[in-house]
């Protein structure tokens, strides 16, 4: 871990001012003002800071100017030491499984160490052990691998405990180090022996500057220590060094690597008092008990001390009893409803606690641990004078979590005594650690809020919270009230869709420290959602003097999308969009495929903002960027209006009038003119998902339409024009490009008139990508002037020839190319897009469609070709293994192939997934494993449903730009299990098929 702290290390106490002329002797070219500044302590300019490791320079340094015997001598013993070390010393490679309190989830590097080689422990840091789930394996130093399981980590302190086997180790002799946190001392000589930055073995070299510092702290709502003091060095370690043991030139561990600043060399290390008697307690099998009275101390020189209240006779008495620190103990912060509230206050200088004078946070620990339970006389200084307070011990693991709840997706647990001291607060309360699409309350700020009331019922803590959330149906909207922990002021008060649908698991995992698993066990099963009852809703009128409209408000709603699968590689999340109803009679909705991408998904449509309920999806168009779905329309009682859809496709200079809908839902109106009406290229993804092509889009002049996601273009009398759609286009720097268009509605009349007439439509298309080239330019490709005079003569809008940009991955032959010239499809001039969009029929229609007959300019010459006709298919089967979705390439992948290597599509896959830890990317194709070929995704699944939980797999895979490779991965069945959802082709549903079991308990939905 790191953090960017300003301040610098002094390493004066290394090298006196005097010396530094001979160091700037050294190649590394350093000016004498710059080494001037390292000798005393000063931080030197930034890009010098930046450009050198100054550590590096002061071990130069003190080697070349040793008497050459010492050095020598020296040199040889530490490279003895280092030989010996390594043997001890450990790569750990580990992912936390799931968010938990303050950790992510995540798959990293670090290092550790082997502490007892008989009992196979290893000490490392929390933070890589983490609070929550953990799955990990450590490598030794001649690559043998075991697997490793967490059996403690400290409540508080940034140190933890793994266990391993040490009989599956064969082929080298187990060394333990031994800890001698004594040996830590000002001056001395270390090594930091460990994982660096992801290398296997890195060996950086310091000498110790402090042994007093407080503990770094590394921001709000993360892991931070406390109440301890941290040892300070210049080693210049980075990340994967965390768990690296500090050693002498003995060969002893002195201290434990935890942190260190992005700002300069300077790292923190853990000294190893407390975790000296931890591993004793492991050693003797005691259980390892922590006190506390849920106050933070920080240590504070004596000059401050003095002005908070400390007398003169205290200070002295302190000097006297303690020659060698610089101050005492001051609380910073005391917990709310703790056993110090009301006691103890901020600013209160630490003098004893029992009788015994205090000077270090060593000796607090060593006092609250040892008496848990029981009731201690702690003697303050405040204002001057000396206070008496009795005080009971708390256990500091009863204020620890070690149990979450799992429910609509999300994660929760109990506010925990790290997050509750960064705010001086109980520690209690429904902490969300991992929000959902039900529980997601703001994308931009995920983590950090409590839980306050469920459906109108306290939840003060989990297990309250758990029976009020067995209480609730599915689908069922509730009420949510909740804060933020830096914002103990403000309520927010939200309503809410619960899923148990998607997300049918109700689960409580509990941790385990002899398997080092957390167990779960299903809570409840979902409750049936409740039957929908009609309600009616009034439309108010848009404010304009025109009547015609005025009353367009009874034909528009909101269409509101929650996705929980990222399915096609689009984000689960949930969206919302303004709606065109079509057809009052049958419930047809219009509305853009930027937030129904797929059908893998809730859809609501709301009317009049007072009235929501279902729909489903009739159509997805697979080119033209919208959707048309169908709400049951005896569930609302409301004036709608079917509004006059038009037949004429909009012109440049027409002058309709704009609706929209801004990002907050607020209708807004404004006249407008048609600029432009051209082709559009929406640029593809690097890794594809659903993007509208081949497509004519209109350009209108009107300022308040780029402060609008949807709306509609209409003329006076209330004619629908067309539709103001935004489209998906690639993703910017973490962020998604969404452009805005206006899509003729004359383009998809075709389609609603179909299902009118109760016809199941499909569209069979070119599977191609085109766009348009200027006259110019059509001539300069060899287009004869003879139809150059047929395009001038019968173009009304655009002078323009539709080209080929792009062929598709298919089945089918296509016979086009990139770069040919259309001129006719079926001896009609191609004058528009529009003309390309494809042929759609009854989708109960299955007989073959006769092939198109395209007559184009290649390379120069006019040819005819036929070209075939394709239906594009809906995901409709999905896989999940190792934490990764796996589907067919979905149609945008096969718009940007070639070629397609295997029907076994990664998606998705988790953050902390074995997918992620072992190699697998998202674009990658799975061609096989164990090597048997895995063409489609039902032969892969009948594969690996085979292969035994936490056992090693072959993989073979391809890159999206066709490049093999292999992994060989581990399976994890309990956090990670194999199962596949597949959609009904007839009914439309999907549902959820388990394929891997671990035992009864613990079984996956």
């Amino acid at each position: 871990m790191t953090n960017n702290l300003s301040n610098k290390r002094s390493i004066s106490n290394i090298l006196n001012p005097e010396d530094a002329q001979s160091v700037t002797k050294k190649q590394n070219g350093l000016k004498t003002n710059q080494v001037d500044s390292m000798v005393n302590g000063i931080s030197g300019d930034d890009e010098f800071m930046d450009d050198i490791e100054d550590s590096c320079v002061v071990v130069e340094y003190l080697n070349e100017n040793m008497p050459i015997s010492e050095n020598n001598e020296n040199y040889i013993k530490w490279q003895n030491t280092i030989s010996n070390v390594v043997k001890s010393v450990v790569s750990i490679h580990f992912s936390q499984v799931t968010p938990f309190d303050s950790e992510s989830a995540l798959v990293s590097e670090a290092t550790g160490f082997v502490v007892d080689a008989k009992l196979g422990i290893i000490l490392t840091n929390r933070h890589v052990v983490g609070p929550g789930p953990f799955v990990g394996y450590a490598v030794f130093d001649n690559h043998e691998e075991c697997d490793v399981i967490p059996i403690y980590r400290d409540p508080v302190h940034d140190f933890g405990f793994l266990k391993f086997d040490p009989q599956q180790i064969k082929y080298m002799d187990i060394q333990a180090l031994k800890l001698k946190p004594t040996l830590a001392k000002v001056g001395s000589e270390i090594r930091v022996v460990g994982n660096d930055a992801g290398e296997k073995l890195s060996i950086l070299a310091g000498f110790i500057s402090r042994l007093d510092r407080n503990a770094p702290d590394y921001g709000e709502l993360t892991y931070n220590d406390f109440n301890t003091e941290y040892i300070q060095a210049a080693a210049s370690a980075s990340g994967g060094s965390s768990g690296s043991p500090v050693v002498n030139i003995d060969g002893y561990a002195v201290a434990l690597q935890a942190g260190g600043s992005t700002e300069a060399s300077t790292d923190f290390f853990l000294p190893l008092d407390r975790i000296l008697r931890a591993l004793k307690c492991v050693q003797n099998k005691q259980a390892i008990t922590r006190g506390s009275i849920q106050v933070q101390w920080l240590l504070k020189p004596y000059d401050e001390c003095k002005r908070l209240g400390l007398t003169p006779e205290r200070e002295s008495e302190a000097r006297r009893l303690f020659p060698g620190k610089i101050g005492l103990l001051v609380a910073e912060t005391i917990l709310k409803k703790g056993p110090a509230d009301e006691k103890i206050k901020e600013g209160d200088i630490l003098i004893s606690i029992n009788n015994t004078h205090i000077s270090s946070f060593i000796e607090v620990d060593d006092i609250f641990d040892s008496n848990v339970g029981n009731t201690l006389e702690i003697v303050l200084q405040r204002g001057g004078k000396d206070h008496t307070i009795n005080c009971k011990v708390g256990d500091l693991h009863d204020i620890t979590p070690a149990k979450y709840v799992e429910v609509c997706g999300a994660t929760f647990n109990e506010l925990s005594y790290q997050m509750a001291r960064f705010y001086g607060i109980k520690a209690e309360g429904v902490f969300l650690s991992s929000p959902s699409t039900s529980f997601n309350f703001d994308n931009n700020d995920r983590l950090g809020w409590i839980i306050d009331t469920v459906d109108n019922r306290n939840t003060p803590n989990i297990a309250t919270f758990i029976e009020v959330m067995k209480t609730i149906p599915d689908k069922q909207r509730i009420t949510i009230k909740y804060h933020h922990l830096t914002d103990q002021h403000t309520q927010h008060v939200k309503s809410i869709c619960v899923d148990r649908h998607w997300c049918s698991e109700f689960r409580l995992y509990e941790r385990n420290d002899e398997t080092g698993i957390w167990d779960y066990t299903n809570i409840a099963d979902p409750i049936p959602p409740e039957p929908l009852k009609p309600h009616s809703a009034k439309f108010i009128g848009i404010a304009l003097d025109n009547s015609d409209i005025s009353k367009l408000s009874h034909s528009l709603c909101m269409v509101t999308t929650t996705s929980s699968i990222p399915l096609d590689s689009v984000s689960a999340e949930t969206l919302t969009t303004s709606g065109l109803i079509v057809d009052a009679e049958h419930g047809f909705v219009l509305a853009s495929r930027r937030v129904i991408p797929h059908d893998c998904l809730d859809i609501y449509v709301t009317f009049a903002d007072s009235v929501i309920i279902p729909a489903n999806i009739e159509f997805l168009h697979p080119t033209q960027n919208y959707a048309i779905l169908k709400y049951d329309t005896s569930l609302i009682k409301a004036d709608i209006i079917t509004p006059k859809l038009s037949t004429k496709r909009m012109c440049r200079g027409d002058k309709p009038h704009f609706i929209g809908f801004t990002h907050n839902n607020r209708l807004v109106t404004s006249p407008t003119t048609v600029t432009d009406i051209s082709s559009v290229s929406i640029p593809s993804n690097l890794i594809p998902r659903y993007r509208a092509t081949n497509l004519e889009a209109i350009s209108i002049d009107c300022n308040v339409s780029t402060k609008c996601n949807s709306g509609i273009l209409t003329d006076s009398d209330g004619t629908i024009r067309a539709l103001w759609l935004s489209f998906l286009g690639e993703r910017q720097e973490n962020k998604e490009k969404v452009y805005l268009m206006g899509l003729d509605i004359v383009d998809c009349i075709e389609i609603i008139e179909l299902l009118k007439k109760d016809i199941k439509p499909k569209v069979s298309i070119v599977d191609a990508e085109f766009g348009s080239i200027s006259i110019l330019n059509a001539r300069i490709r060899g287009v004869p002037e003879e139809w150059i005079s047929r395009m001038e003569k019968q173009s009304n809008n655009r002078l323009q020839f539709i080209t080929v940009t792009r062929i598709s991955f298919s089945t089918n032959k296509i016979n086009l190319k990139t770069g040919d010239v259309i001129l006719a499809v079926n001896d009609k001039l191609v004058t528009e897009l529009s003309q390309m969009n494809g042929v759609v029929r009854d989708k109960l229609n299955l007989t073959s469609l006769p092939p198109l007959c395209f007559k184009v300019v290649r390379d120069g010459k006019v040819i005819d070709l036929n070209i075939e006709t394709v239906e594009v298919t809906d995901t409709n089967h999905i896989g999940i293994f190792s934490g990764c979705i796996l589907q067919a390439p979905h149609h945008a992948v096969r718009q940007s192939m070639i070629n397609i290597p295997s029907e076994v599509y990664c998606t998705f896959r988790g953050e902390s997934s074995p997918a992620l830890q072992y190699g697998i990317q998202t674009t990658n194709f799975i061609t096989h494993v164990n090597d048997i070929e895995t063409p489609n995704l039902e032969i892969f699944l009948d594969v690996v449903r085979k292969i035994p939980n936490n056992s090693y797999c072959n993989v073979r895979l391809m890159t999206f730009d066709n490049v093999p490779f292999a992994i060989s991965l581990k399976t994890n069945y309990h956090y990670f299990p194999t199962a596949e959802l597949k959609k009904d082709l007839n009914s439309g549903k999907w549902t959820v098929h388990e394929i891997t079991k671990t035992n009864e308990k613990n079984k996956p939905t």
